[in-house]
């Protein structure tokens, strides 16, 4: 299956595991890309929840798999000291041979250009197309099109709307949100999409670190299941409904949306509530406790029906486009 995307990335399956905080362990990582596909590596994961010194992190990974991984860098400029450990982390995974880079938030171009003088790739989230033209104006190679059915911070266009917003840029596109099953990835590439780009499938699996608890949420979750909630982060966030997000609610309160308004204060208030849910969401990870947890997924959930390994996922999917039609070249 040869696709824009594999081209670019060096893999042989259009389908990514994107980058999830707080659920890309190494060993997930390391296994989609050893079965084909690409693994994404979250560095705030990688260090603060999974406990590797960053370099030694990296490598690690290396010793699981000899194949193409990536990198995700969340690029937003409101904190220096933060902008200034992630051009850090990124100069050391150009050292350490990673060339596939996943940008999200921000204006990409500083990337781009330290990862196209050393031979990479840049791709960019987007939800729309005003920030299509940010990546596009920064030069980024491809874009990863996070739609309404993704989890964590979803988009709010459909995927073939999405889609058809972002042709006139002439980039790759991948999909990202609520694909779940075989089918659904080759519908996504029979709509254009160079490749798919799979979150909560990729956490139902053995080698995610992620709680048993948590697993079995996914696997029993409908799309009904599966609300917005303003609690995390300031702004709308997939997760699975359970007692805590009942319990909650999905709203700021009055004072939180007051600051998130203004265009200065929004940051304050913005670090304020990454600061809890980055402590909420590590603790999650192991915890089986409903009454304090927050659970990240989309819709996808309404087509896994089991706990399967990475490997497998990527066999199934692949195996399936072949079936319909082989080699692609969106």
């Amino acid at each position: 299956m040869e696709t824009a995307f594999t081209r670019q990335a060096g893999v042989q399956v259009p389908l990514i595991c994107g980058p999830m905080y707080p659920c890309s362990n190494p060993e997930l990582v390391a296994a989609v890309s050893e079965a084909g596909g690409l693994g994404i590596i979250q560095p705030i994961s990688l260090t603060y929840v999974h406990g590797y010194e960053y370099r030694a992190g990296l490598r690690h990974i290396r010793s699981l798999t000899s194949r193409p991984v990536g990198f995700n860098a969340l690029i937003e400029a409101s904190n220096r000291t933060y902008l200034a450990r992630m051009q850090q982390w990124i100069d050391i995974a150009l050292e350490e041979g990673i060339r596939f880079f996943l940008t999200s938030l921000g204006d990409p171009k500083w990337v781009c250009q330290r990862v196209h003088a050393a031979g990479g790739v840049v791709y960019h989230d987007v939800t729309e197309a005003k920030w299509a033209r940010k990546g596009a104006d920064g030069g980024v190679d491809g874009l990863i099109a996070v739609n309404a059915r993704a989890g964590g911070h979803a988009g709010s266009r459909g995927a073939e709307a999405l889609l058809e917003e972002l042709r006139p840029f002439e980039l790759p596109v991948v999909a990202a949100g609520g694909i779940g099953t075989p089918e659904q990835f080759v519908r996504h590439l029979d709509m254009g999409y160079a490749a798919v780009q799979l979150g909560t499938r990729f956490i139902a699996t053995p080698e995610c670190s992620a709680s048993d608890a948590y697993k079995q949420a996914i696997v029993d979750a409908t799309e009904e299941d599966i609300v917005l909630t303003e609690r995390l982060t300031g702004v709308p966030v997939a997760v699975i409904r359970n007692a805590y997000v009942e319990r909650l609610g999905t709203r700021a309160g009055p004072f939180a949306r007051w600051m998130l308004r203004g265009r200065r204060r929004k940051h304050w208030m913005r670090t304020l509530y990454t600061l809890g849910s980055l402590r909420r969401l590590k603790k999650s990870l192991s915890s089986a406790d409903v009454a304090t947890d927050y659970w990240q997924a989309g819709k996808s959930v309404a087509g896994i029906h089991g706990v399967v390994p990475a490997a497998e996922v990527v066999r199934s999917f692949a195996g399936a486009a072949f079936r319909s039609g082989g080699r692609r070249s969106p």
